[in-house]
């Protein structure tokens, strides 16, 4: 039941359908045949004109014509605009690509004004740059040694008191200089006072002697007396120029002078206990022992006293490098640390190689007037093995080190230019130039590091003003 119901309204659908198209072309044929009718008419009417449609027909295509050449012409004209355009935007391109090429010579050249540095004579003085010609030379081959700056031991000594006592005065102290025969310090001693009343004693008895033995012997003269008596004066007079000159040298071994002896006053008032602890000669004080109060024995140091104005160089002297070094020989004295180099001799070699480090002894002894040269400080000596000539020698001073580098400074009409070289063989003040650097060439020899430090601040400068 279902299905034909179905069915029904399908048939019952495609029925309008038709009746719909139907009508539709109906219609459209009652207008054609309006359309048809209505051209008849006006082909009636206008028959006679005909003759003047057909001239106005040939003016429409000659006018067509004509606008067919103007558009050709437009046309023409637009094709040769687009030409001339593209031509333009040639151009455009062309001076743009010119621009950027004038833009990248003037940053190329400002790129080789900034490796030339600019200077006026002024500022070369001021920054205490010197040139010099590159040349040939001699590079010396050097052997070097370790080395420790010692007191020179002839020219130190330990102060002792020579007598026990106690401390009265102390008069110097560590690191003060002294001057030979001043007084350190003051000690009081019985002992002393023992020793200079019997040197007083010793006096006496022989002024007493010799005035007994004058008076004996002109006894003598005049037969008064037995020639005994005067032999017994002259014996006692003998004995007690024995027992003063025993005293002298009691006084002399404990340091007192022969002048001071002679000088030594009679008055019976006078200190006998008091000794003083003389300064041995000029130096300075490098030690002391000694404290106001104390009781101070015969043999200890109270102060130790060391001329500094030279000092000993130890140097320990490989056994391979043995055979290159005699005494006489000339070496250089290097400690770094802003003290100046110095030059000495070697004044003695030891013979004798040492169990601990199997190298030798050699000693230089160096002049030390202004004290850079202090004991303790660790050295090293250079000395000349051979001379070797070289094509090109310049001295140390004039290499640097830029982005990894080595190069020199060249002077130039223009300035000074960076110029990268390659080093050969080197010592302590020169190097061999291998590549980079031409005899003839004027470079920098003192103040390359001051111009180095312009070319660093004059790029770090411009990294700032780009905003990298």
């Amino acid at each position: 039941m279902k299905s034909k119901n179905i069915i029904i309204l399908f048939l019952a659908s495609v029925a309008v359908l038709l009746l719909v198209v139907a009508g539709i072309r109906y219609f459209r044929l009652a207008d054609n045949e309006e359309h048809i009718q209505d051209k008849s008419q006006e082909e009636h009417v206008h028959y006679e004109p005909e003759v003047h449609n057909d001239h106005l027909h040939d003016e429409n295509e000659i006018h067509d014509e004509q606008d067919h050449d103007e558009l050709i012409h437009d046309d023409h004209l637009h094709d040769e605009n687009e030409i001339h355009d593209e031509h333009d935007h040639d151009e455009l391109i062309h001076d743009e690509h010119e621009d950027g090429d004038d833009c990248t010579d003037d940053e190329h050249e400002e790129h080789i004004d900034e490796d030339i540095i600019h200077l006026t004579d002024a500022e070369m003085k001021g920054l205490g740059i010197e040139t010099a010609t590159a040349e040939p030379g001699n590079l010396q081959i050097q052997l070097h040694f370790p080395g420790e700056i010692n007191i020179n031991a002839d020219k130190m000594a330990n102060v002792v008191p020579r007598m026990q006592g106690v401390v009265r005065e102390v008069n110097k102290n560590l690191g003060d200089t002294v001057r030979s025969g001043e007084v350190m310090a003051v000690i009081e001693s019985r002992e002393l006072a023992d020793v200079r009343a019997s040197f007083h004693a010793a006096m006496e008895r022989v002024e007493l002697a010799e005035a007994n033995h004058k008076r004996e012997k002109r006894l003598w003269e005049k037969k008064i007396t037995a020639e005994q008596e005067y032999l017994d004066a002259r014996i006692a007079l003998a004995e007690s120029r024995i027992e003063l000159a025993s005293a002298e040298q009691k006084l002399l071994a404990l340091g007192f002078s022969t002048k001071f002896l002679k000088e030594l006053p009679h008055d019976p008032n006078e200190i006998l206990t008091e000794y003083e602890i003389i300064a041995p000669f000029d130096g300075k004080v490098i030690e002391k022992d000694i404290t106001l109060g104390e009781v101070l024995r015969e043999d200890k140091i109270a102060f130790v006293v060391a001329d500094l104005s030279t000092v000993w160089v130890d140097l320990s002297v490989y056994q391979k490098d043995l055979p290159y070094v005699r005494e006489g020989q000339r070496v250089l004295i290097s400690a770094g640390q802003g003290i100046p180099d110095a030059e000495g001799v070697i004044s003695y070699l030891g013979p004798i190689l040492s169990d601990e480090t199997r190298t030798a002894l050699a000693r230089v002894t160096l002049p030390n007037k202004e004290g850079q040269w202090r004991p303790g400080l660790f050295v090293t000596a250079h000395l000349v093995k051979e001379k070797t000539p070289v094509s090109l020698l310049i001295p140390k001073s004039a290499l640097q080190n830029l982005e990894g580098e080595a190069c020199v400074f060249v002077h130039h009409r223009e300035g000074f230019k960076t110029q990268n070289v390659s080093v050969g063989r080197t010592n302590k003040t020169h190097a061999e130039i291998l590549t980079g650097l031409k005899v003839g060439q004027s470079y920098v020899t003192e103040g390359a590091f001051e111009l180095k430090a312009k070319i660093v601040t004059s790029t770090l400068d411009s990294h700032a003003g780009h905003g990298h």
